[in-house]
């Protein structure tokens, strides 16, 4: 696929790459450098990782957040003594 390179150094992923690399306005990507070719490459963000944990049910969530707050206002507490 051909695309141009605007005065501003712009280009535009031609859509049926964006689609395969489950690209969308506002992602981030990087580009990699191999001697003479370019790579483009998706940067996963911790929203995209949501979802691919499993937790123990619906109430787990909260569950786990108030033991990590607990946990940590402990250590707090320790490290202020």
């Amino acid at each position: 696929m051909l695309s141009t390179v605007t005065s501003k150094g712009q280009v535009t992923i031609p859509k049926p790459i964006r689609d395969a690399l489950g690209i969308a306005p506002n992602d981030r990507v990087t580009f990699i450098q191999e001697g003479k070719r370019v790579l483009l490459q998706p940067v996963g963000t911790l929203k995209s990782f949501r979802g691919t944990v499993k937790t123990k049910g619906p109430d787990s969530f909260a569950e786990e957040r108030t033991n990590a707050k607990a946990a940590v206002a402990g250590r707090n507490k320790e490290e202020s003594e």
